[in-house]
């Protein structure tokens, strides 16, 4: 009764639950076999004395799963479609369909139903879920297996907050120190005061001590010059403000993702593309699943001699070449060259119209 009065019939629940069906068969499958080889990969990391079970298993693995679902989810939609429509057409289930009266553009419908349910889970699982185990996760791998924590820079700029620039030739934060720092105090175009010292050592939030500094005052033709060996101060900025590394933006929600883009564009600090990246690809990754999904039923729903592993093989091809496309179009972006949100968006519009190709000649 619920499913007549959403307009669905039975053919439409039986897709939806071969569909779904599939998807998790699929993914929960390649999760083992990737557990399997990740363990054999990692365990002499693992075998170390101060590793626990408990860190492995709660700390790592617990929260690589999701991490593994969220990014593979787009791929395995689309084997998924493959692998079952295939399966529909070599037993011609989808002829006696389309033979009923049933348009491949109804068809559709219960695919277009399932993806949107995989995809508003992919977008909470990857928006709110994922981040905050991220955290947990890289963790275990800086500590145990490979640190790839920013902790140092060289020639550091940033906007302290509207007018005031700071500055450093280096900060390393093992020790907690920056060295050649400056801080720059403008009214409009004007330099009103310029405080240069040899050193800065980061306390805690926000609080520094300024080491061996200089404070020259301009007033008109006026110059005032202070110096001193030790000042404490409040700067409004952290070390991870400017110490960045590749999976910071891993560790981040939407809200977070878009706060912090707009606090390090505000401040000045250029190295923002890989958050930018993220965020963009998150939502554009909405619309991988819809445009995935009509490519492989429009490729899987006719009955062909090569059969279910031909198509197979040509949907898993047509996916690769769309993910190598996303990555080579993404290296543009964090070089530069393209704008974030129009490298992340171009490989879907580019597969969107393979997408209206392959839909106009599905059998109908």
């Amino acid at each position: 009764m619920r499913a007549k009065r959403f307009g669905l019939r039975i053919i439409d629940l039986y897709i939806i639950r071969q569909f779904l069906g599939t998807f998790v068969f699929s993914i929960m499958l390649m999760i083992a076999i990737t557990v399997v080889f990740d363990v054999n990969e990692k365990l002499d990391y693992f075998l170390k004395p101060e590793v626990t079970v408990r860190e492995i298993v709660v700390d790592y693995y617990v929260n690589f799963i999701p991490y593994f679902i969220g990014l593979f989810s787009p791929l395995f939609t689309f084997i998924s479609v493959i692998f079952f429509t295939s399966g529909l057409a070599n037993r011609s289930e989808i002829i006696a369909m389309l033979s009923n009266g049933i348009s491949f553009r109804r068809l559709m419908l219960p695919y277009m139903i399932a993806a949107f349910v995989i995809a508003a889970c992919n977008f909470v699982l990857t928006g709110y879920v994922i981040p905050p185990a991220s955290i947990t996760r890289i963790d275990f791998q800086n500590k145990y297996i490979k640190n790839k924590k920013v902790d140092y820079g060289n020639h550091i700029q940033l906007e302290v907050e509207p007018g005031v620039f700071a500055y450093f030739d280096s900060y390393r934060d093992g020790s907690r120190m920056g060295y050649r720092f400056s801080l720059d105090r403008f009214e409009g175009k004007t330099l009103v005061s310029r405080l240069t010292a040899s050193s800065i050592r980061y306390d805690s939030l926000y609080r520094w001590t300024i080491i061996d500094y200089v404070i020259r005052d301009f007033d008109n033709m006026r110059e005032r010059i202070t110096t001193g060996t030790r000042k404490d101060t409040t700067l409004t900025f952290t070390p991870s403000d400017f110490l960045i590394s590749e999976s910071d933006c891993q560790t981040m929600t939407n809200p977070q993702l878009a706060k912090h883009i707009d606090s390090q564009k505000r401040r000045g600090i250029g190295n923002v593309q890989l958050f930018e990246i993220e965020y963009h690809q998150r939502f554009a990754t909405i619309l991988s699943f819809f445009i995935l999904t009509i490519i492989g039923a429009s490729l899987s729903s006719r009955k062909i001699k090569g059969g279910m592993g031909l198509n197979i093989g040509i949907g898993i091809g047509l996916s690769f070449s769309y993910i190598l496309f996303s990555k080579i179009s993404s290296t543009f972006a964090v070089s530069g060259y393209v704008s974030p949100m129009i490298a992340v968006w171009i490989p879907n519009m580019l597969y969107a119209l393979i997408t209206i190709y392959l839909y106009r000649r599905a059998p109908n």
